[in-house]
């Protein structure tokens, strides 16, 4: 179960910068940087990805996933199934899928003597106005699904 701190750290920020681990039916394993993740409770995060992703064809594949999440003096493996609940976002002009993860285990990977001391730092580039609407079209996607 995700602590409540981070579920309210994630729905604060909006974006969180994270980690997703899936793997294909073969067992390789693939890692990408994503940004778009909502908790929709202790248990459950919600996930956007381009549907065309090597991640997005995992997650449909097998439904394996970890996601690290990554906060001052945290950095949670949080591991579980995920299914697809929606094919496409329509507000957004390409294709995005929504995942859901099932959370069944969370693991707090620091060790003795060392710690977090916030959250992945990450600006957008590039057209930032552009860059917050797609963020906000897809975070809402996200919370009102």
């Amino acid at each position: 179960m995700l602590p409540r701190d981070m579920v309210d750290l994630m729905r604060d920020m909006g974006v969180f910068p994270s980690i997703l681990a899936t793997c294909d039916n073969d067992g390789n394993v693939h890692l990408t940087f994503l940004t778009w993740v909502y908790p929709v409770d202790e248990r459950t995060l919600r996930i956007a990805l381009s549907s065309n992703a090597t991640s997005s064809k995992n997650l449909q594949q097998t439904g394996k996933a970890c996601i690290m999440l990554i906060a001052q003096d945290k950095a949670l493996s949080c591991y579980g199934t995920a299914k697809l609940v929606k094919e496409k976002i329509e507000s957004v002009k390409f294709p995005v899928s929504v995942f859901e993860l099932s959370v069944e285990r969370v693991e707090n990977n620091l060790f003795p003597g060392g710690t977090i001391t916030g959250t992945i730092p990450f600006v957008h580039t590039g057209d930032l106005l552009k860059a917050s609407q797609l963020d906000a079209a897809v975070l809402e996607a996200l919370k009102n699904l």
